[in-house]
């Protein structure tokens, strides 16, 4: 095994591949997610329940890697329907803090169960050795992602 970079053709159809799965599991989760629930709006709340903690709007879209503009109006979405709770943040009273309700904690794991039966073709032709195996790449692969858009 070597410890050299790869060549600039591998790592494209490195993204490539990964781009493609992006598309066509975000397509496959939309179709079952809830009738009032857009992948944005599961994201958010995905993001929330995995993470925890009071988040800014700017670290939020920061995070999510979308504009301020598109947080604030999936927060607002969310908080009408109680899903998730806006306050003043406690350490400055002039920016705000978005977390996660019960309910929207509730609502996530409902779409997240809508989506098992999505999952089954991956699951009948990955085994569980495989996903494991590959999670130690896809993390550092994200992890480099991250460092670099900072």
């Amino acid at each position: 095994m070597s410890d050299s970079p790869p060549p600039p053709d591998d790592l494209f159809s490195v993204l490539t591949e990964i781009g493609i799965i992006h598309q066509l599991s975000s397509t496959a989760f939309e179709r079952v997610l809830p009738d009032d629930m857009r992948l944005s709006h599961f994201t958010l709340l995905h993001h929330l329940a995995r993470l925890g903690g009071g988040w800014s709007p700017a670290r939020l879209a920061s995070a999510l890697q979308v504009t301020k503009g598109a947080i604030t109006n999936t927060v607002k979405r969310m908080e009408a329907k109680g899903y998730v709770c806006v306050e003043p943040a406690p350490d400055d009273g002039r920016s705000k803090q978005v977390s996660l309700t019960p309910a929207g904690l509730a609502r996530r794991n409902e779409a997240l169960m809508m989506a098992v039966p999505a999952l089954a073709p991956i699951a009948e032709n990955i085994s569980a050795d495989e996903a494991a195996a590959a999670l130690p790449f896809l993390t550092k692969l994200r992890t480099v992602f991250d460092k670099a858009r900072d």
